[in-house]
This record gives structure tokens, sequence and C-alpha cells, in this order.
């Protein structure tokens, strides 16, 4: 058969339309995906979560560096806004 239009049978139309809307609905759920950003923070926190247990799971000790780390880092801030407060 040829490409043009008025050779294809009713059903060749109808499967080209119905393929032309599948990839349609898919290209617009990507567009979606990509523009709702409350689903993508959604999804990037659970992903996030999923992480941080599977460390948990498999080696509780990184888990309790990240935190000792962040205390460090915290506590350093902390001294470094008192100490500037007590300067003047």
């Amino acid at each position: 058969m040829s490409d043009k239009p008025h050779d294809k049978t009713r059903v060749e139309l109808h499967a080209d339309v119905e393929a032309a809307r599948v990839q349609l609905a898919a290209t617009l759920d990507a567009i979606e995906d990509r523009l709702n950003v409350p689903k993508r923070v959604k999804r990037a926190t659970r992903q996030t979560t999923e992480n941080i247990r599977t460390i948990t799971r498999e080696n509780p000790l990184v888990l309790v560096g990240i935190a000792v780390g962040a205390a460090a880092v915290v506590g350093g801030a902390v001294w470094a806004i008192v100490a500037a407060v007590m300067k003047d």
C-alpha cells in the first residue's frame, strides 16, 4: 500500500488516529510531570527518605557520621554568631 491518505483503509486510519492519541497522551503526561513542581518535590522527598532508610539498614555508621557532621556545622555556625555578637 502507498502512504497516501486516500489509499488507507478505514481500519488503518483508525489505527493511525489511535496511535496518535496514545502518543499525544504520553507527551502531555510528560509535560505535566515536568511542570508539576509539588509532585516533583514529593517524589524527590520520597526518594530521599527511601535512600536514608536503605543507608540506615545497610550501614548505620554512615548515618551517624552524617549526623555528627551536621551537628558540627550547626555548632560552628552558632559559635561564630555568638562570637561576632560578643565582639561588638
